[in-house]
C-alpha cells in the first residue's frame, strides 16, 4: 500500500466529505528528511466532526490517526482542515 494510501485510510474515521493528500517530496529534495527517506506530504481534510473546534483540535484530531508515522516515513505533514462551508483552497 502506497503511503498515500496509508494517509487516506488511517484518515477514514474522520469522515472526510473531502480529502486531498499530496505528496511534496519532490520539493524537499536534498532536505536532511527527505535525504534519510522521510517523505513530505499536504492534506486538505473537510470533515462534519471539525464544526466547532479548534484549529489546534482539528489538527489534533489528523495527528492522532497518523502521528506515529512521524518521522519515519512522513518526515513533514502540512495539514489544511475545515468545516462543510469553510473557505479552504
Amino acid at each position: 500500500m502506497s503511503l498515500a494510501a496509508t494517509l487516506e485510510q488511517r484518515l477514514a474515521p474522520l469522515a472526510p466529505v473531502e480529502l486531498r493528500i499530496q505528496d511534496d517530496s519532490a520539493q524537499h529534495a536534498g532536505h536532511a528528511g527527505a535525504a534519510s527517506g522521510g517523505r513530505h506530504f499536504s492534506v486538505t481534510i473537510v470533515s462534519e466532526q471539525f464544526h466547532g473546534l479548534s484549529r489546534i483540535a482539528r489538527h489534533r484530531a489528523v495527528l492522532e490517526r497518523v502521528g506515529d508515522l512521524i518521522p519515519h516515513p512522513v518526515h513533514a505533514l502540512a495539514i489544511r482542515a475545515y468545516a462543510p462551508g469553510e473557505t479552504h483552497p
